[in-house]
């Protein structure tokens, strides 16, 4: 039998940032310590971020790890989708000293998250705006540096599995003429045009570059970062255009995954998910989610939330620990 311990650490990696937290286990609850961010692109590999979160602890940090993964989960070897940095179970077990460890897809992570946070903590985007079902499918999605989905299960209101997914690597379906010429640009650099090469935090400059070429306008912003930041404060025509289309996009292949999961609800994370909390409401992400044919009516009835907790990924990875240790028992 398997007691879950008092305080673990919680990790969440991504492409980009490495966030770690030390999470306190208390009967039902969970309760995340200051979390600190770090860039992976800073480090190494992920024993060095450990260090560097321990030296900022400035106190041991405790032996059990949960660690949600940007990337499947399911080999001995495992590595980083958007970076560079590998991950083997038992080379961690053994440098960082860990009595255990426990691995899941980072939007697996934001599945339990979902699982385990109450309505007041999902803002309502679409669809009605009622509670998220205590039975059956409700799909997670979102973009950040990729497109990460997974798919909650919920057998009851305290019983649920997560069913982890790679989804974002699915081909792009164009639903207009100017989405057949963003796919035909996007071909000439990568040949397949997978759903997140449109829909995350780089999927805006591919769609802003074919923009440009389209209009016949110089694609004058070249950073990511400033080009969002331009979309989102509506200051640039071309970034605005450009983001219009990403939530139109983004509907689309949320609305996909939705008929994929045979879901009832969908639930947005990711970081330029939280990003778009303002702005996806009265954009066209709606139209084009309920854009179904023959299933719009079921789409258009689903409602369409998004998880406002500022740690998704840390307070799911904590979750899933629980979770695990409570099946042991």
């Amino acid at each position: 039998m398997t007691k879950p311990a008092n305080r673990i650490v919680s990790a969440d990696i991504g492409g980009t940032h490495a966030r770690f937290a030390i999470a306190t286990i208390d009967a039902e609850r969970i309760e995340l310590g200051e979390p600190v961010t770090l860039r992976t692109a800073d480090h190494v590999s992920f024993e060095s971020a450990w260090n560097e979160f321990e030296r900022q602890s400035g106190t041991a940090l405790p032996r059990e790890l949960s660690i949600a993964i940007a990337g499947p989960v399911d080999d001995a070897e495992l590595s980083l989708t958007n970076s560079q940095w590998r991950f083997n179970r038992d080379r961690m077990v053994e440098e960082l000293g860990l009595h255990s460890i426990t691995l899941l897809n980072d939007f697996g992570a934001v599945a339990h998250a979902v699982a385990t946070v109450g309505e007041a903590a999902l803002l309502h985007i679409a669809g009605p705006d009622e509670p998220l079902p205590e039975r059956g499918v409700v799909t997670v999605v979102g973009p950040g540096t990729g497109l990460g989905a997974a798919a909650l299960l919920r057998r009851s209101k305290d019983e649920y599995e997560i069913l982890e997914t790679e989804a974002g690597h699915m081909d792009f379906s164009p639903l207009d003429a100017l989405e057949d010429q963003i796919v035909k640009e996007l071909r000439k650099t990568f040949r397949r045009v997978s759903v997140e090469r449109l829909v995350s935090g780089p999927g805006l400059r591919n769609i802003y570059d074919v923009l440009a070429l389209v209009e016949g306008e110089a694609a004058g912003i070249r950073g990511e970062t400033e080009l969002w930041t331009a979309a989102l404060a509506l200051t640039d025509s071309l970034a605005t255009l450009a983001l219009e289309r990403f939530c139109m996009c983004f509907g689309a292949v949320a609305g996909d995954f939705a008929l994929a999961h045979g879901a009832s609800a969908v639930v947005i994370g990711g970081g330029i998910g939280k990003r778009l909390k303002d702005y996806l409401p009265g954009s066209g992400f709606a139209d084009r989610f309920a854009a179904k044919g023959r299933f719009s009516s079921r789409l258009a009835a689903m409602p369409v939330k998004l998880i406002t907790h500022p740690e998704p990924g840390l307070l799911g990875a904590a979750a899933a620990y629980v979770q695990k240790s409570r099946a042991s028992q």
